[in-house]
Order: structure tokens, then sequence, then C-alpha cells
């Protein structure tokens, strides 16, 4: 299977028939993308993006598959793999499950240690995220460098997707740049494995609550959350943190789940409990991932996308227990007369709430 097709920045989508990866946007040929609302046709939705890329290539006779032009309005990792795998059918095909297990890393931070290709899969990952902070910027960074990102991740893609192929099948070949970022979450991963760490499943909610003692990267503390949607953290020294996955930012494909709600009642029950001078602020219901903390300074986005040890965590007048009793009562009072299921609308997200 021989590829014609070719990458494009997002501003050339009307200049040709083009496929998005992705994204959202008018004149596409054909869009393949798990954002909300998103035109995917219904038998290629997917969970990630890049599956419903891996789908396409299935089924070749998907109206407008034909198109050569390819483009994504960012860079990120699932993006990254659905673009490179209609560039690279034959090669993306072979390797389909590595390439499933990256992208589900790259967008839901999730991971199953006990899949044979997991290290393989978070080798690519980390080998991403190294490259891309060292050459360009952060995720989320390009405001703050005064760039649009639909324009700026263009030069992304054109440094990776001719490089991705040899690291896919040798990444070996590049161990000294993503080793560091793969020891520290592997070292992570063990503490979320070991005694030190304890889960507490309230799957009537779809919460995880995750007690640990000190912050970790997400692809550690993520892990075990798979097929959860809300993860409440609990660290030594009453420090916290709530956060609402980004699977209930797009439309999860492989089962049902509960709209986001907002989270201005829950903050104002722990700000009257609160005895510091600290806060309790959060995210619009949609941000890509919501955070509900105790205050600092205001986070950047590049901030809150970036891990948990990675932006400071303040110290809580509540115990842990009360806590995670608090959160536990408020979603089940708020979910009590929703039901759980597939393709919400934001319309119907903000009219759940009232």
């Amino acid at each position: 299977m021989i590829s014609s097709r070719f990458f494009v920045p997002f501003a050339q989508l009307r200049r040709q028939p083009t496929i998005l990866v992705d994204s959202t946007g008018l004149g596409a040929a054909l869009t393949l993308a798990h954002w909300r609302g998103a035109a995917t046709p219904e038998p290629l939705r997917d969970d990630t993006s890049a599956g419903s890329v891996l789908r396409a290539l299935h089924q070749p006779a998907t109206p407008g598959l034909e198109a050569q032009a390819v483009s994504a309005n960012h860079f990120d990792v699932d993006g990254f793999v659905g673009v490179w795998s209609l560039l690279n059918p034959a090669l993306a095909l072979r390797h389909e499950h590595l390439l499933r297990l990256v992208a589900t890393l790259g967008d839901f931070r999730e991971i199953d240690w006990h899949d044979p290709q997991a290290d393989h899969a978070l080798q690519l990952v980390c080998w991403l995220n190294a490259e891309e902070k060292a050459r360009f910027y952060e995720p989320f960074g390009a405001p703050a460098r005064r760039r649009r990102e639909d324009e700026a991740s263009a030069e992304k893609f054109e440094w990776f997707l001719p490089r991705f192929a040899a690291v896919l099948e040798n990444p070996a070949g590049e161990c000294a740049v993503w080793l560091p970022e793969y020891e520290r979450i592997k070292q992570a991963a063990a503490i979320m494995q070991s005694a030190a760490t304890t889960h507490a499943p309230y799957p009537e909610i779809g919460l995880m609550v995750v007690r640990t003692p000190e912050p970790l990267p997400y692809y550690a503390l993520y892990g075990p959350t798979a097929g959860f949607d809300m993860v409440l953290s609990l660290y030594d020294g009453q420090r916290y943190e709530f956060e609402y996955k980004y699977t209930t930012w797009i439309d999860l494909e492989s089962r049902p789940t509960l709209p986001r709600l907002p989270l201005d009642t829950l903050a104002d029950r722990l700000n009257k409990l609160e005895q510091t001078t600290r806060r309790w602020t959060h995210d619009g219901v949609t941000d890509t991932g919501p955070l509900l903390r105790l205050s600092g300074k205001g986070l950047t986005k590049a901030q809150r996308y970036a891990d948990p040890d990675q932006r400071p965590l303040y110290a809580s007048s509540i115990p842990a227990e009360v806590i995670e009793n608090e959160v536990v009562a408020f979603f089940r009072r708020s979910y009590a007369s929703i039901n759980s299921r597939r393709y919400w609308t934001w319309t119907e997200i903000r009219a759940a709430a009232q």
C-alpha cells in the first residue's frame, strides 16, 4: 500500500480536497476526529482520532479518503499518529495495535502495563514529547510566543513526519532522547503499583480516588484509571487536586459517559470548610481537563496540561477523608437523575447541570 498523500498546514485546508485529522473545520473532504460533534463518519468513530484513521485505512472505499492532502489544526500525539498513519498506511496497519496504544497514552494518559507493547508505546511518546519541547515549544505554548497553534504546529509536523518511522521500528536508536522521561515515568509507575498508593473506585459516578505520597507524572498517575472519567488525587501534606479527564471532552466511542458538571457548587462548599487564606478554584467544563484545586498564582493552560509534579500544590486545612467524602457526595447527588450515554452535545452537557 503506497500513499501519495502529503501534509498541508491547516490554513491551506480549502485549497484542495483535504482529510482533516483530530480537528474540525469547514471544507474538509473527510474528517477523522474524536472531537465532540465532529463530522467523522459513524463507522469510523473511535476513542482516539488516530483510531478513526486506522479504521478508515481498513475501509479504503470511504468517501473522501481519496484526497491526497492531510492536515490538522494543532500538534499532539494522537493527531500526529493519525496524520502520519495516513501518509504511511502500510506501516501504520502493520503496527496498528502499537499506534493505538501511543494515541491513547498521548491523549488520555492511560496505559495498561500488562500489554506486551506498553513499554514500546511509552518510549515513542517520550521521544515525541522530548523532541517537541527541545526543538519547538511545549503543548499549548504557542500563545505565549505570540503565535497561533494552527500555524506554528505545522513546523512540528514537517519535522516529525519524516523521522517517526525509524523510531517506531527501532526506538533504541533514539534511546538518549526518550530515556530520561521514560525512566521518570517507570519509577512513578512503580510507586503507583506499590503499597504506598491506594485506589478507591466509585464506578457509579466515574470517579477514581488515588492516594499517593507525592504528585506524579500523568502517564503513571492515570494508568490505573482507565474506564474512569474523574480523578481525585490525595497527596501527603493535605495537598489535593481533582480533574475531569479528557475522556469527557471528546466523543468517547467505547463506552457511555456521564456529562461534565460545573464545579462551582463543590468549590463553594470546600471554601466554606477551608481555613487557610487560599481559595478553591476551578476551570470551566469546556476546558480540555478542568482542574479543581487550591489556588496560587493563576496557572496557564500549558501549566494545567503539564504533569502534576510540575506545578505548585498547596496544603489545605481540610483532612483527606473530608475532601473525599465531599467530592463523592457532590457527584452522587448531582448524577442521581442523570444516565450515562454516548455522544453528548455541549448544549446537552450545559443543560444537564440545570
